[in-house]
């Protein structure tokens, strides 16, 4: 690391203590920036990556609601809006009981950069509450999520802050959320994504995350000379990113092999096919069952628990071709891609935000793995949230396969991207950097144009 990336990042520790995820974030940019900002000191004399590192506006609220036998609760709500420069703040609303502070903007800083990259207009933000839908019955998330809006509503537009979904906050949340914005702002605006098809949804958005990171590492295969068929892959999670994952695997001939949750994950080394991925999504998302009904189901698998005492994940090490994690944050960390390598990965794209450590990333760099980080890899799903604004915009729907075919593009230019960046600052085959830098550039170029704002 550089003088000046070392002092920068004391700055920024110094400014924001005990938020060790937000400051990861930061410093895994910071350390690819170090190119940029020596080769344009202009950047570093304006004080850009100072002013990115600072939310435009954080906004913290209570969130009181009743439970099915009238006992009261009281949550905390959060919306972190990081950076507008180049369009509204877009970033989805997790609703999870770790969420906290540093959490929320580590994801909204991730997003500034991840948005940029699709070269939609979306700033970048990120919100949510340590509400845990989990258990709830459909009324007492109801009542949560309309209090939760009675105050976000003031801070959000459809040219102001766009949310979307993200961690406990699916179609069910969206329409409570939607359905209060309307009726405090008495307007039908294309205030939030993810929505129901019936109500302003797009095609495709459930699925976009998923797909969209499958589309990325085709991308990464074609530099190879390589294609996904043929190709067992290693999974985690077993929401909605890694449901789609494994569908469009699938779809591409590849044999997924994983699949995890919080208690464990499963093995199956005669591979996940439709049938096995349609019980996995009635299990997951109509009964919230656990993923350990999977073994039980089909004898092909196993189902280890998990060890929360563990140097490592045992999900990162089977005999496997491509890695998708697509859980949560730092599942991965330096043993875990030491074993990764060691069983012959070649591709690991991250479905998930941020799910690699620092060290982690070291190893699967150090060992040229094909590697992209979440702001890239996972794009697709705010990418498809843009085009669902636009339609709402138009007040016209795209085609399933409209929808695709653009959602597979951008995935498309987003590699390219990544690829013309790298090379240009020296660093062929780095996706990080590229990633790290093009989301960059282009939001740096807006705020050095709209002056010290």
């Amino acid at each position: 690391m550089s003088d000046h990336a070392k002092s920068f990042m004391a700055y920024v520790k110094s400014r924001n203590p005990g938020e060790p995820e937000f400051l990861q974030a930061v410093q895994e940019v910071v350390d690819s920036l170090t190119l940029v900002l020596d080769r344009y000191p202009e950047y570093r004399s304006a004080k850009i990556l100072e002013r990115m590192v600072e939310p435009e506006r954080v906004i913290m609220f209570r969130v009181p609601w009743v439970d099915d036998q009238g006992h009261v609760h009281v949550n905390r709500g959060y919306r972190i809006e990081m950076n507008s420069a180049i369009g509204p703040y877009k970033g989805g609303l997790r609703f999870h009981p770790s969420v906290t502070l540093s959490i929320l903007k580590f994801l909204a800083f991730e997003q500034v950069f991840k948005n940029s990259l699709t070269s939609l207009p979306m700033g970048g933000g990120k919100g949510g509450s340590d509400f845990d839908p989990k258990g709830k019955s459909d009324n007492e998330v109801m009542r949560f999520c309309q209090s939760f809006m009675s105050e976000l509503f003031r801070h959000i537009g459809p040219d102001t802050d766009v949310p979307a979904g993200d961690i406990g906050v699916g179609g069910r949340e969206i329409g409570y959320l939607f359905g209060q914005y309307k009726r405090l702002r008495n307007e039908f605006t294309g205030v939030l994504t993810g929505k129901g098809l019936n109500w302003g949804g797009s095609l495709i958005r459930p699925e976009a995350t998923g797909y969209g990171c499958v589309y990325f590492a085709a991308e990464m295969l074609a530099t190879r000379g390589q294609t996904l068929a043929g190709k067992t892959c290693l999974v985690s999670g077993s929401g909605n990113v890694a449901q789609y994952t494994v569908e469009k695997l699938i779809q591409l001939g590849a044999k997924p092999v994983t699949l995890s949750d919080s208690t464990g994950y499963i093995y199956d080394p005669a591979g996940i096919d439709r049938k096995k991925l349609d019980f996995v999504m009635e299990l997951k998302n109509v009964r919230r069952g656990r993923i350990a009904e999977y073994a039980e189901e089909f004898r092909s698998a196993t189902y280890t628990p998990l060890d929360l005492n563990a140097d490592a994940n045992p999900l990162w090490n089977h005999k496997a071709d491509c890695a998708f994690p697509s859980a949560t944050q730092n599942e991965i960390n330096r043993k875990d891609a030491e074993n990764l390598v060691k069983n012959g990965i070649t591709v690991v794209a991250e479905g998930a935000n941020m799910p690699t450590t620092i060290d982690g990333v070291q190893v699967l760099l150090d060992a040229r793995i094909l590697y992209a980080p979440g702001k890239a890899a996972n794009a697709g799903g705010v990418a498809t949230s843009g085009l669902e604004m636009a339609q709402n915009s138009m007040r016209l729907p795209w085609t399933r396969e409209e929808v695709d075919e653009r959602l597979r593009l951008i995935m498309k230019n987003i590699h390219k991207t990544c690829v013309d960046v790298a090379e240009r600052f020296g660093t062929p085959g780095n996706y990080v950097h590229g990633a790290n830098i093009g989301g960059f550039l282009k939001v740096a170029d807006a705020m050095m144009d709209q002056g010290v704002v």
